[in-house]
């Protein structure tokens, strides 16, 4: 490969050369296997070759830091180490296995440094071993990842490829077109691979058949390419049969995996409940439980200093709580079906950010950045504790934009229900024979979209601008991609995305509104059922938080002012109570702690569920500011 190794770096070349050939192991079978699922750039080989370079580099870096460290300690801590080893295996080993073992060891420098180095070595050979199996996992886990996203977008991509089928195009531009359409995903960059080697080989059926042998999804993407090919040889009516059927048993599948999905999610919901309120209770238990055991007094010692043993588990169980709330929020965001799952991207310029700061939360989120570092750093200034004042940062931060969100999610709920009008009008007036740029003019004259009325107008001046001749289609292209990208909405970019590309194709006007009216009904059913079955995991979320709050405040003003008042009386009572192991203003504070690190999670919980990432930093604020609010209120922080 004398072309591939000038391409190559010095690194790579050396890499190249070593560690090559173990592709070709049979080790790796599995791992070239996962590999043809994945869009690893990078091929098999030089990958491999990559692996093991660093495994072994990071081994060697490894092992000259223990070999360094072993040599550095005294001999007494290696002779130690030996002898609790050696009888640590006699144990093992039982008393038929040989003499006793010495009680004292002594070992001479040369043997001090013989026993370091077998240290390293092994301790080498573990970090390359991990190392190549996270490389293999690593593939595996993109090949998962892409299969579970064929699996969401096939559907879409098969009703869209229905559409096509009844226009002029031939199954390479059908294909085309699907792929150069970003909302079906990974299906889409399975058809670009087919194109791109049928491109090289002149053969629709070859790009086909090996993107069907090395995708991922060997259960749906792969039989549907081999079937799609082998009706399409049939001729077109036969190809249109199959791809109705197909649309139609896709989309029962997809209802299916909806259903086992929202089990997942109720199953999921019963668990964080869990993991959340075990914590606080964890964390009031231990402090009541220290009055009678002094030993969870006991300091700790750890990298970071001396801690009392109660210390670390308060402060452990608020770093758990945080940690299943992020792990939450993520799972149910993957549950979240990807044509109901919107995402905002910020301009370019920082000047339009600004602008858009109010429209856009991604542009909000660098906006309302510096309102929550001024809050932080005027809360420090003032004196007040480092964690409450990186909570009063938070919340500075979190609910201007969670609010932008809102706002724009009420806005974008809005255009989806006019658009589901706009296409039935749409439609009507097609149906009577006009034109569909003379069809939209009608209806931005006639009918009242509300929200959607400046965008159908936009859309009606811009089809009015096309001349007629082989620009037409282009300019009619252009207008709905235009009107799209300011409707801004993934229905939007489904519906109005399929009558681009059907018209385009010559597919029958009436056939494309007649399935346009069928699929933009099913999405915004679809969104409304989504929308309103989160609603109870919100309402989980908050219930969850608000009964964490009121436990919290009601142990802190309660029970542990008695034992406060207990360990004050000790003497005079005669209950032998150790006075340092009450401090009530220490116990409310950590206490504070881990309830506030539940109202994070659970906000978190509370905001994915009902829209997404920039609404849970609006409930997480709130949750975060009822919660500051309350103990204040009731003089426990």
């Amino acid at each position: 490969m004398p072309h591939a190794d000038r391409s190559l770096g010095p690194l790579d070349r050396a890499a190249y050369a070593l560690f090559a050939s173990r592709a070709d192991s049979r080790r790796h079978e599995r791992d070239r296997r996962a590999y043809r699922g994945t869009n690893v750039t990078v091929a098999f080989d030089l990958y491999v070759a990559r692996v093991y370079a660093l495994s072994w580099a990071l081994a060697l870096l490894v092992a000259c830091v223990v070999v360094g460290i072993g040599l550095l300690l005294p001999t007494g801590v290696v002779e130690a180490t030996a002898a609790a080893a050696l009888e640590r295996i006699g144990r093992f080993g039982g008393e038929a296995s040989g003499p006793a073992v010495p009680e004292r060891i002594v070992l001479s420098r040369t043997e001090v440094a013989a026993a370091v180095g077998v240290v390293g070595a092994l301790v080498a050979a573990g970090v390359h071993l991990v190392v190549v199996y996270a490389a293999g996992r690593y593939l595996r886990w993109l090949s998962a990842a892409r299969r579970a996203n064929i699996g969401r977008t096939l559907p879409s991509a098969v009703r869209y490829l229905n559409v096509l089928a009844s226009g002029s195009d031939g199954r390479r531009a059908m294909l085309r077109r699907v792929a150069d359409t970003d909302a079906y995903g990974e299906t889409a960059v399975a058809l670009r691979k087919a194109l791109n080697t049928a491109a090289m080989t002149g053969n629709v059926d070859e790009g086909l058949r090996r993107v069907a042998r090395d995708t991922p999804a060997q259960d749906s993407l792969a039989p549907f390419l081999l079937k799609f090919r082998e009706h399409a040889d049939q001729g077109s009516n036969a190809l249109r049969e199959y791809l109705s059927m197909e649309s139609r048993m896709l989309r029962h599948q997809q209802d299916r995996d909806r259903q086992r999905a929202a089990g997942f999610l109720e199953l999921l919901a019963e668990l964080f409940v869990v993991l959340l309120v075990l914590p606080a209770l964890l964390v009031i238990v231990l402090t009541v439980m220290s009055i009678v055991a002094p030993g969870l007094s006991a300091p700790v010692r750890t990298p970071f200093g001396s801690v009392t043993l109660r210390a670390l588990v308060v402060y452990g169980s608020a770093a758990f709580i945080l940690l299943v709330g992020g792990a939450t929020a993520a799972l149910v965001s993957r549950l979240r079906p990807p044509d109901q799952h919107v995402v905002y991207r910020r301009p370019a310029s920082t000047l339009d950010s600004l602008r858009t700061a109010t429209r856009n939360p991604a542009s909000a989120a660098v906006a309302f950045a510096p309102i929550g570092i001024a809050a932080f750093v005027a809360a420090v200034s003032l004196g007040v504790d480092t964690v409450v004042s990186l909570l009063v940062g938070y919340v500075g931060f979190s609910i201007p934009v969670g609010i932008v969100a809102v706002r724009r999610a009420r806005l974008d709920d809005a255009k989806d229900h006019e658009l589901k009008d706009f296409v039935h009008a749409v439609s009507g007036h097609v149906n009577l024979g006009r034109p569909f740029s003379a069809a939209v003019d009608h209806v931005a004259r006639d009918v009242d979209l509300g929200p959607l009325n400046r965008d159908v107008a936009d859309l009606s001046m811009n089809l009015h601008l096309t001349t007629p001749g082989d620009a037409e289609t282009d300019l009619r292209t252009a207008a709905l991609d235009r009107f799209v990208e300011r409707v801004g909405t993934p229905m939007a970019e489904q519906t109005v995305g399929l009558v681009i590309g059907a018209l385009d194709a010559g597919s029958d006007t009436g056939v494309v509104f007649e399935t346009l009216q069928g699929e933009v009904g099913r999405l915004y059913h679809e969104k409304r059922a989504l929308r309103s079955g989160m609603l109870v995991y919100v309402a989980v979320g908050w219930t969850t938080a608000l009964l964490v709050i009121g436990i919290s405040v009601a142990t802190s003003a309660n029970v542990f002012a008695g034992f406060d008042r207990l360990s004050t009386m000790s003497e005079l009572s005669g209950v032998a109570v150790d006075p340092g192991a009450v401090d009530l203003a220490r116990d409310q504070y950590r206490v504070y702690v881990t309830t506030q690190a539940t109202m994070l999670a659970a906000g978190w919980f509370s905001g994915v569920a009902s829209r997404g990432q920039y609404e849970a930093l609006l409930h997480s604020g709130c949750l975060v500011a009822v919660c500051h609010v309350v103990f204040t209120g009731m003089g426990l922080v």
